[in-house]
């Protein structure tokens, strides 16, 4: 027999389920529009994927698996629809991927099936996490995730330091996932690894941020570029950084590739994220670069500063003053659908077009990296726009 409580709690699910969003009208910069509400928090999660239904067996209808949050997914738009792979972590801190859709991508996501599986081919993954999604031109739909291990070097009494490597799967239908061998390097470590959707000189191509450490890049130096011959068997044999972090920059601590480069007319625009170091600790934010269409690897436009920071109640979470980013998707209107989580509690969208994204990635003044720069930076604009005002006068 079901528990009475269950019909209680889905009824109010289901009005959070049907809740339609709308753009903030407090937020407005030009290059894009964020939404009033998050499109999946811990409460989307079906009832019973947490709770067991059973009167019997749960007569207190308690939560027997819940979820603490649900966080930075991967996207595809796909037959239509906008599909999330979202990492969804359970109050036991270990994370699984479960498939979300939507067909509108501000609202009415639901999950879908069960959470994803696959052959498991390493006794020593511990967790996975934070999925890159890419339809590649060779037909298949492939995943890279963090796959994170113990660190068997570490001491018997060390039980927090541990391993990043690059797990890897693909798929035709979203529904059946091959697991492939993690993507190798030269790195010890390895994290927010993407694979570029197009071939590359005939080869697979891919970014990676090698580090030395779990969390300390060391000597890694930003974001690499690197070459695959085999993706059956993936090693890429050297890794190029493409974009350095830098001193007093949004990207002095750590930066990575967040989802697949979007192909525009005038080149490959990247989203990343950049990571400084304050005194409340680590702050994350997102900015852009662009790359060359024929040379991926050659960055040939960046905006100085951030392109999406935390903002208001967005700074607070699990782990606060965060946000990143491993899914966008481009629909057939060229509108572009950015997707975020906060401070790794819940997922937010903002939307812009192709259009400004190029506007924004190419037109925005660069990093002077100084600030007698910057302020020269900001005079010439004032000066320009007093001339303009005053000519109107």
């Amino acid at each position: 027999m079901i528990h009475d409580k269950y019909y209680e709690l889905l009824a109010e699910q289901e009005k959070l389920l049907n809740r339609k969003n709308h753009k903030d009208n407090q937020f407005y910069n030009g290059v894009y529009e964020r939404y009033a509400y998050p499109v999946l928090t811990r409460h989307h999660v079906p009832l019973h994927w947490r709770f067991d239904l059973n009167k019997e067996s749960n007569p207190h209808f308690m939560e027997r698996l819940g979820i603490n949050a649900t966080l930075n997914p991967g996207a595809i738009y796909h037959e239509g629809k906008y599909i999330l792979v979202v990492r969804t972590e359970g109050l036991d801190r270990k994370s699984v991927f479960a498939l979300a859709e939507s067909d509108n991508g501000v609202d009415g996501f639901r999950f879908v099936g069960r959470p994803l599986v696959w052959e498991d081919i390493d006794e020593n993954e511990t967790n996975m996490y934070d999925m890159r999604l890419v339809k590649h031109e060779d037909g298949w739909i492939y995943g890279i995730y963090c796959s994170e291990s113990k660190d068997p070097d570490a001491a018997p009494y060390d039980t927090s330091s541990a391993v990043a490597q690059a797990g890897f799967v693909r798929t035709k239908d979203l529904k059946t996932w091959t697991r492939l061998p993690n993507i190798r390097t030269n790195s010890p470590q390895q994290r927010n690894v993407v694979l570029h959707p197009e071939f590359v000189n005939g080869k697979y191509a891919f970014y990676t941020r090698p580090q030395e450490g779990f969390i300390s890049t060391g000597s890694g130096g930003g974001i690499g570029f690197g070459y695959c011959d085999d993706i059956l068997n993936p090693y890429i044999e050297e890794e190029q950084i493409i974009d350095e972090r830098r001193y007093h920059t949004v990207y002095e601590v750590k930066n990575g590739q967040g989802p697949a480069p979007i192909k525009t007319e005038q080149g490959w625009i990247h989203i990343a994220h950049g990571v400084r170091n304050t005194a409340a600790g680590l702050r994350y934010v997102l900015y852009t670069f662009a790359t060359a269409l024929d040379e991926p690897n050659r960055v040939i436009a960046k905006p100085g500063g951030h392109f999406l920071a935390p903002y208001d109640d967005e700074r607070v979470g699990d782990v606060s003053n965060v946000v990143f980013c491993n899914g966008a998707v481009v629909n057939d209107k060229r509108e572009v659908y950015i997707y975020y989580a906060s401070s790794d509690t819940r997922i937010h969208v903002a939307t812009t077009t192709v259009d400004k994204l190029i506007d924004y990635t190419f037109n925005t003044p660069a990093d002077p990296f100084r600030s007698l720069g910057c302020a020269s930076q900001r005079a010439s604009l004032i000066e320009n726009n007093e001339r303009l005002l005053n000519e109107r006068l």
